[in-house]
């Protein structure tokens, strides 16, 4: 069998001043690894899913099991439930995208990102957890804006993306204790 030499790259002459410079050919660097947190679920917040629904679904038990708005409201709770499972955030390429299962919800630049904060903030987000972190954004034309998420692995999050862009501005006390039911997260 013949022997099969190891690829180097292309070398090249520059013929006005004679100096070698390499040029990358197939030997490409290897991306860096994508990191994926998924979104803590807030147990506080399923309890009071289940506490509005219940006394719906226990009205329509008394009418026959078979009663066409129960499968309306199990089919309801199996979607809000496949949606606070399904939200991932995803760090690479120095973008953090978020993603409901396979539906994009968005990207935003690691650079733009001024400010990491705590917040209990019960607007919509694509978090599942009353327990966010509020991430401030620097916007085109000199304005602020912000989202909200919720990583289950925060510091990790927090690490991976103060590492892109140390001059993010961190404010998450990692102090929690029994009875704040907030905090209570899966």
């Amino acid at each position: 069998m013949p022997a099969v030499a190891a690829k180097r790259p292309k070398r090249y002459v520059n013929s006005s001043a004679t100096t070698e410079f390499n040029i990358k050919t197939e030997m490409s660097m290897p991306a860096p690894p994508k990191k994926v947190f998924r979104s803590r679920i807030s147990i506080l917040l399923l309890i009071s899913i289940f506490a509005i629904l219940t006394p719906t679904v226990l009205s329509a038990g008394k009418n026959g099991w078979n009663h066409p708005g129960l499968y309306i409201i199990v089919a309801t709770v199996g979607f809000v439930i496949m949606l606070l499972t399904g939200i991932r955030y995803t760090i690479s390429d120095g973008k953090i995208y978020i993603k409901i299962w396979s539906i994009s919800n968005g990207s935003v630049h690691v650079a733009d990102i001024t400010s990491v904060r705590r917040s209990y903030n019960p607007l919509s987000s694509p978090a599942a957890s009353l327990k966010r972190l509020r991430v401030g954004l620097r916007v085109k034309g000199g304005g602020y804006d912000y989202m909200l998420i919720s990583p289950a692995r925060e510091q990790e999050f927090i690490e991976e993306v103060k590492a892109m862009n140390p001059d993010i501005v961190v404010d998450v006390p990692t102090k929690s204790t029994i009875w704040r039911i907030w905090d209570w997260d899966v």
